[in-house]
């Protein structure tokens, strides 16, 4: 999770409340907790959320494997899993199949932790502050492996809450009912959680952000990028490289690079943020693959969410068409000139 990167701290996981105080939006947490996916969690990749569930406690486990002596185990732990214990599926033994014949793993895919926030070692101290915090960058993301690259900026409020919130598609998961990696559009990843209309909600946000003196970047993340054989472009820690690079753009402490989509890093600027923040190096052949823009799957994507708001949605604000066909008609022309694929030091 961001929210778990090391150095920083945390107010929330999940759901933030915003409102505009003073020209600014601030944001409270009104959870005392947090739960997520625990498959995969282990010492090296996840330390404070495993410190967490280590420390006395009340943690809530689900969908994990009971084992004889009462502790739990998941997928992805780290330690030899047991041979017996209990779990999803019943009384389990290693070997146990399913009635189709597969064998049934340690814990679900869907297997799940929650915890009390104060149990993490990074909560940060404004966590209980009625006025809450001040908002400095807006983030959209889901699991796309073909089209998005891994940061980029929008070039205004309206266009990131367009082409990055209500435009955004999103790959399923284990988390989802159903078939993994089926490509669905999820408007601010919150389409299942909405109270009124789609389309007021869009505009909702889009009135949000007038009248504020300095409105919040507005960003799209993709963590989850792969290559034609199917490999993952990066690293699972380089997200704390995008944030770093997120949070000096919002203070304006480093330049970009603009695109048809919007605003990407510049190289050297990242070769220098992953040496500091992970102390690795960072190629430029990598940044070209990472950042190179998919024109045709852009197009794509553009083509899908237009039939989307005409067709399932029918109070689509007007901005929503515009802002897309825009974006639309800059693919174009670069695709004119460079072609469906285009290296980002093109356009620097």
């Amino acid at each position: 999770s961001t929210s778990m990167i090391k150095g920083e701290s945390i107010v929330g996981d999940d759901i933030a409340y915003l409102r505009k105080k003073g020209g600014v939006i601030r944001a409270v947490n009104l959870e005392k907790g947090i739960f997520g996916i625990i498959q995969g969690v282990n010492p090296r990749d996840d330390q404070i959320i495993w410190g967490a569930l280590h420390s006395p406690g009340e943690v809530i486990f689900s969908n994990v494997l009971v084992t004889e002596e009462k502790g739990v185990y998941w997928i992805g732990k780290d330690d030899e899993p047991p041979q017996k214990g209990f779990n999803y599926s019943g009384e389990w033994q290693l070997g146990k199949q399913d009635d189709d014949g597969n064998e049934i793993s340690t814990s679900h895919p869907n297997a799940r932790f929650t915890l009390d926030m104060k149990l993490l070692e990074n909560v940060d101290p404004e966590l209980d502050n009625p006025e809450g915090t001040v908002i400095g960058g807006i983030m959209y993301g889901g699991r796309d492996s073909d089209t998005k690259v891994p940061v980029v900026e929008s070039f205004d409020w309206v266009h990131g809450i367009v082409t990055m919130g209500a435009a955004l598609e999103s790959e399923t998961t284990a988390a989802t009912l159903g078939k993994e990696g089926v490509r669905k559009i999820n408007p601010m990843s919150n389409l299942d959680f909405l109270s009124i209309p789609l389309g007021s909600y869009i505009e909702d946000y889009l009135k949000f952000g007038t009248g504020l003196k300095n409105p919040p970047q507005i960003f799209s993340v993709n963590y989850f990028l792969r290559d034609s054989k199917g490999n993952f472009l990066n690293d699972k820690t380089d997200k704390a490289v995008w944030l770093k690079w997120m949070e000096l753009r919002s203070h304006k402490e480093v330049g970009a690079i603009k695109t048809p989509t919007g605003l990407i890093p510049r190289y050297e600027d990242l070769k220098k943020l992953f040496r500091a923040v992970l102390n690795k190096e960072y190629s430029e052949e990598a940044y070209i693959k990472q950042f190179t823009l998919r024109v045709a799957e852009n197009l794509a994507t553009i083509e899908r969410v237009t039939e989307f708001y005409k067709t399932k949605v029918s109070d689509t604000p007007q901005a929503v068409f515009t802002i897309l066909e825009e974006q639309w008609q800059r693919l174009i022309e670069v695709r004119e000139k460079q072609g469906d694929y285009v290296s980002p030091l093109k356009f620097s």
